[in-house]
């Protein structure tokens, strides 16, 4: 009919597709959010849902909320009987003696003629050289004898190791530090290289092997005994004592190549 309003609940509107996909999303969303709500407030309760109540007092709440205690303050009086004793200064303790000293000796600048030395003062500072590595030359000279009777030379020192370069004192640096300072192959290699000497792994492997079987060869020399020794503090009583013989490695060793020490 003309002029006849249309109700509202039968207008139609024109929007566009995406806006009303966005619109069907969001009522979707509110949805879901409406019935999550009502099953936390109408539905079963666990701990995770309890609606907090303002009355209920909180775990580390002593009182409740608007009664705060008040603070007492008290004033504390007393008396402190002072120390005499002064303060004392720390003192520093002394280089030990046995080590070797480097003696410098600094002159004053601009130093009057006719100055006269009334005494020095004297300061130790602990230094540290690193360890010196050194190549020991053995040098054997060669004589011919007269008459060309034949040629004398030295004999060659005992070596740790058979035709080999490494001395004993580098063995036993070797051997040190792997067993009692527990430092790797690799950790040695690194400090000789610092020393600028390449040292490859093999031959460190090949020194540590040689070492070993020279103590072991040295070991088996060595026989040790039970033996009771006299008590040095009371003549009449014993106490276990220990004794080596070091043989020359003959079967059947004789008096002059046995050597017996007690040790108590």
């Amino acid at each position: 009919m003309e002029g006849q309003v249309t109700p509202a609940a039968e207008q139609l509107v024109s929007i566009p597709k995406k806006e009303y996909d966005k619109l069907i999303s969001d009522h979707q969303y509110l949805k879901e959010q409406l019935a999550e709500l009502k099953r936390l407030i109408y539905g079963s309760k666990s701990e995770k849902f309890i609606p907090s109540n303002s009355e209920q007092l909180g775990l580390f709440t002593l009182e409740g909320k608007g009664q705060e205690a008040e603070a007492e303050t008290e004033t504390i009086t007393y008396t402190r009987t002072k120390s005499g004793k002064k303060k004392q200064i720390p003192v520093r303790a002394l280089l030990p003696a046995h080590l070797p000293r480097v003696e410098e000796v600094i002159e004053p600048e601009g130093l009057v003629e006719g100055s006269k030395k009334i005494g020095e003062e004297v300061t130790e500072i602990l230094e540290y050289n690193p360890a010196n590595i050194f190549v020991r030359r053995i040098v054997r000279p060669k004589y011919a004898k007269p008459g060309n009777s034949g040629v004398v030379i030295a004999e060659l020192p005992s070596l740790p190791i058979p035709k080999g370069n490494a001395g004993a004192s580098v063995l036993a640096h070797i051997l040190v530090s792997k067993f009692i300072d527990h430092l790797p192959f690799y950790r040695q290699r690194q400090i000789f290289k610092r020393q600028k000497l390449e040292i490859s792994d093999s031959t460190l492997g090949s020194w540590f092997n040689a070492s070993q079987l020279s103590v072991a060869s040295s070991l088996r020399s060595i026989h040790v005994g039970i033996l009771p020794v006299l008590n040095s503090t009371d003549s009449l009583s014993t106490i276990i004592g220990y004794f080596f013989i070091i043989h020359s490695g003959t079967p059947i060793p004789t008096r002059d190549q046995v050597k017996v020490r007690a040790i108590t």
